[in-house]
């Protein structure tokens, strides 16, 4: 279940079930079923539920719930936010089946819950909360330390497409969405809202998805596993390809280590340092399995890299900014070896971002650019647009340039020209370190070194170093995170018995 569905996607689906013979308050009482079943679980008969209902077929799955856990001997309010009597459609059947007090909602009827149900508003929100329904979600929060509140959907406030805040969003401890997953509940700040998150199946149809065709995904190994290259049996080192790394100058060259470092954890079978010659003792000393060579300036880039075994390259680790690094940039980009940009080869172009994106466009080699918000902030704003959300800002330039974009962070986004997007869920806080950039943009060469394709070697690459993350533990350094690697390939190559 890695598909990610947009609000859009989502309705579709209800409106392709009951299209298809499944009327649509079977859907509510279905999804009001698995929210009560989730309160059921953690909290005894007899326990005081309250319901904050809204006027959309959300509050419909409240009122469903209600009536369960009433029935079930709970003790149960429901509020209302707005008028009742206005409610229509499924909404109102679920209404009438509850055949108890709809109380008007205010803040003092929270009090003494142990349990609070948020049917405030749905995924679909995409105006700023305001009024009676904010007050409510402030009094929600407020009542949190007291009372579990278990969401339907979403926790009101959130967009469930872009995941932003709409004025005032529900802090829930659970969250009951039904199909798929939203977008919402994966991008910041919509995951810190979330609480523990459960999707349950209402009655819609896998096949449905085959109709909707989703172009996001949660970054899992399912997403990209059968693009792995898993060692041969009769493999070597040759056919496993071989990423270079530019280095900087003499006073910056951990940056392009920890990348090289990377690469060859993630499997390229050899990975060269292209250095600088006034930094060329530095890195030789300090490198055993990395290989290191003289290069400097664009001309000699181009001549090393015209070897074609030398089949994925690194710039902008450490490398500084200025003219230099963007002449080094445009000579990678000349030939279609795949190329990974980062740090420095980005904020290079901060002035011409065009001249960036034009160099791309006229290779067919694999781009990958890996910026963090700053950075993608300073170079590519031109490029994205109107696009708002971080989801649609990578897919945006993307499209523009015809790269892949890797936008870092805590929900890291991977999106491709075709529209493809991959949200990352796994990677551990301690991850913001010094280099583990660095580090992540190693593995992608290393992973493109190998033969992946462009957008499935990126999201490898983050899955990967999340992974990695995760196994060195809290208070790691980037240094630890390509020395974890192993052990996540060993749970990957696991899947397979042994080597192919």
């Amino acid at each position: 279940m890695i598909e990610l569905l947009t609000t859009a996607e989502m309705t579709e689906a209800d409106r392709l079930t009951i299209a298809a013979g499944t009327a649509g308050y079977t859907l509510m009482k279905n999804g009001g079923r698995a929210v009560a079943d989730a309160v059921a679980a953690r909290h005894p008969a007899g326990a005081r539920v309250v319901v904050v209902a809204g006027p959309g077929n959300n509050g419909g799955d409240g009122f469903v719930a209600g009536r369960i856990l009433r029935e079930c001997g709970y003790r149960v309010r429901l509020l209302f936010v707005g008028d009742a009597a206005r409610l229509k459609g499924d909404a109102a059947l679920a209404m009438r089946d509850w055949e108890g007090v709809v109380e008007p909602a205010t803040p003092a009827a929270l009090q003494s819950a142990d349990a609070i149900i948020d049917a405030l508003f749905g995924a679909g929100l995409d105006r700023p909360v305001a009024g009676p329904a904010r007050a409510m979600i402030e009094t929600m929060n407020a009542a949190a330390a007291r009372s579990r509140i278990y969401a339907v959907d979403l926790p009101s406030g959130i967009n469930g497409t872009s995941g932003a805040v709409m004025g005032a969003a529900v802090e829930a401890a659970h969250t009951i969405t039904f199909f798929r997953r939203k977008c919402g509940h994966v991008l910041l700040p919509g995951r810190r809202h979330c609480g523990e998150l459960q999707v349950a199946d209402i009655g819609i149809a896998e096949r449905t998805l085959e109709q909707i065709r989703p172009r996001t995904f949660v970054n899992a190994p399912a997403l990209w596993e059968a693009q792995l290259p898993v060692p041969r049996v009769d493999g070597h080192k040759y056919a496993r390809g071989h990423a270079v790394v530019v280095s900087g100058g003499l006073a910056s060259t951990g940056a392009a280590r920890l990348a090289a470092r990377g690469a060859l954890r993630a499997g390229a079978g050899l990975v060269t340092i292209a250095s600088p010659r006034d930094a060329l003792l530095v890195n030789a000393a300090t490198n055993l399995a990395v290989m290191v060579r003289p290069v400097d300036g664009g001309d000699e880039l181009t001549e090393f890299l015209s070897d074609p075994r030398r089949n994925a390259v690194v710039l902008g680790p450490g490398g500084g900014v200025g003219g230099g690094m963007r002449e080094l940039v445009l000579a990678a980009l000349a030939g279609e070896r795949a190329v990974v940009l980062d740090a420095d080869a980005l904020t290079s172009f901060a002035d011409e971002p065009r001249v960036l994106a034009d160099a791309i466009l006229r290779r067919s080699g694999a781009t990958l650019v890996t910026p963090h918000e700053g950075e993608f902030a300073r170079v590519f704003s031109a490029l994205a647009g109107r696009a708002s959300s971080k989801l649609e800002r990578a897919r945006a330039v993307a499209s523009v340039a015809g790269t892949i974009v890797l936008l870092k962070g805590p929900d890291t986004v991977v999106a491709a020209p075709d529209g493809r997007a991959a949200v990352a869920v796994n990677a551990p806080s301690w991850l913001a370190s010094a280099g583990s950039g660095d580090v992540l943009a190693g593995i992608a060469a290393g992973c493109l070194a190998q033969g992946m394709p462009g957008f499935e070697a990126a999201a490898a690459a983050v899955w990967l170093h999340g992974e990695a993350g995760k196994g060195a533990g809290p208070g790691l350094i980037a240094e630890d995170l390509p020395e974890a690697l192993p052990e996540v390939y060993r749970g990957l190559f696991g899947k397979f018995g042994r080597p192919r």
